[in-house]
């Protein structure tokens, strides 16, 4: 297929459910683009692929090509989503999580929206939720003080602590550059892959797409927000198998190796903090059960 416009990856992990929805979305969606879509599953064991071969084949055509890879064991988001990024031939390449819902416009719209931004290395949409909020999720980068407040719990009795990393008076109905933008629905521009790559693979999960916008900005490239185009966002759906203190060992385990690479004189307060957001993780989880 030539003259590809968008290659679309997704990773799924037992989100056999989600993936059928989100297929369901893109059969219109799609319409006016030539496209490739990557549906990557790590080790999943819940029939997604063979559901997708099975209901989905009217998206092989002259305009789409549906491309299934079955990993053997979970290689995690960032591995994942490289495995497709090395593959995908089109101008711009949307990473979309299992658990995102496309409107009727999404892809043009935002397709439309690139090819008239050029300054636009990255980009994301407006969010909302699926009663139709608006999902925050433009994010400024991460500091210590911030990510520390996260690993002691300090926003639960101080919510305005995290006010300027959360960028809570960003205004979604205008388009900006930003730091950083969820992972969940994230466009990269052919360019751009070429001058920096894909995903650092050192991330299992999470802050792989806060790395990535560190690294756009370090190539003194620009991470874009549009409101031009619209995706609902079911938020988490994809981890709601992962126990608390998995999420939490996840999560803390990436942070520190952002800090490790991007603040090399502080990383090891985010290391020492981590145990202690560990061993909290652990004891509410055991009092739960």
């Amino acid at each position: 297929m030539e003259n590809l416009d968008l290659s679309i990856i997704t990773v799924g992990y037992k989100s056999a459910a989600y993936l059928k929805d989100l297929l369901e979305s893109f059969r219109v969606a799609r319409v006016g683009l030539q496209t490739e879509f990557f549906i990557i599953d790590n080790a999943s064991g819940d029939g997604s692929l063979e559901m997708i071969e099975r209901e989905f084949k009217d998206l092989n055509d002259t305009a789409c090509t549906l491309r299934l890879i079955q990993n053997e064991k979970n290689l995690g988001f960032a591995r994942a989503n490289n495995i497709g990024i090395a593959a995908s031939r089109g101008r711009y390449v949307l990473l979309l999580n299992p658990d995102m819902r496309l409107n009727v416009d999404t892809l043009t719209q935002m397709v439309a929206w690139m090819d008239k931004n050029p300054q636009a290395a990255v980009a994301g949409c407006k969010l909302q939720t699926p009663d139709g909020a608006i999902q925050p999720h433009v994010r400024a980068f991460p500091k210590l003080s911030d990510q520390l407040a996260i690993l002691l719990k300090i926003p639960h009795i101080f919510p305005g602590v995290l006010k300027n990393y959360l960028m809570n008076d960003f205004n979604y109905s205008a388009d900006a550059r930003v730091d950083s933008i969820r992972g969940s629905f994230f466009m990269i521009r052919r360019e751009t892959i070429e001058k920096i790559g894909g995903l650092d693979e050192r991330y299992f999960i999470w802050f792989e797409e806060v790395d990535y916008c560190r690294s756009v900005a370090a190539a003194n490239l620009q991470v874009w927000y549009t409101s031009a185009a619209i995706c609902t966002d079911f938020v988490g759906r994809s981890f709601s198998l992962v126990s608390g203190f998995q999420k939490q060992k996840y999560f803390t385990d990436s942070m520190v190796k952002y800090f490790k690479k991007w603040h090399t004189r502080v990383w090891w307060v985010i290391g020492s903090a981590r145990y202690l957001a560990l061993a909290a993780a652990w004891i509410a989880e055991k009092i739960s059960v």
